[in-house]
């Protein structure tokens, strides 16, 4: 019996995809369940379109990702923080103030935990930090810490 899964079932497969199983575990325990779905036709076709349509959305999602990482790539982000006079910082920098200051300075709304610092700031001057924006898509973030 072909069946399409509508949840991912261990041993059998991922939800979406089309699998061959016993009769019996299909008509018994998989569709009573709502794990799956008889592989009709008019079901396939529909599989078929949610999946086009899920590519469609992926595409679009990482078009803008892209457009965002040349958005914030194009110019560095002015950060501020008390410093010493050899431009040694009381504290670091936190990924919190330089999402704060991306979206101050340049209207992009980035999640903190989605920066990486690589190691703490802790001095003046020009950083680097990259940002997770979508799967496969960084960007590289210039930070300028400015002491006041």
């Amino acid at each position: 019996m072909k069946v399409i899964l509508k949840a991912d079932v261990k041993g059998v497969g991922k939800a979406g995809s089309v699998v061959d199983v016993s009769d019996g575990f299909g008509r018994n325990y998989l569709v009573p369940h709502g794990l799956a779905e008889d592989a009709t036709p008019g079901n396939l076709q529909q599989l078929e379109g949610r999946k086009n349509a899920q590519k469609k959305r992926d595409e679009k999602l990482l078009s803008g990702a892209r457009e965002l990482a040349l958005k914030l790539q194009s110019k560095p982000v002015v950060v501020r923080a008390k410093a010493g006079e050899q431009g040694k910082l009381f504290g670091a920098v936190t990924n919190a103030q330089i999402s704060d200051a991306l979206k101050t300075e340049l209207g992009v709304e980035v999640d903190r935990h989605k920066i990486d610092l690589g190691e703490p700031i802790k001095s003046a001057g020009d950083h680097h930090c990259s940002v997770k924006l979508a799967q496969g898509v960084t960007a590289t973030v210039t930070v300028r810490v400015v002491g006041g």
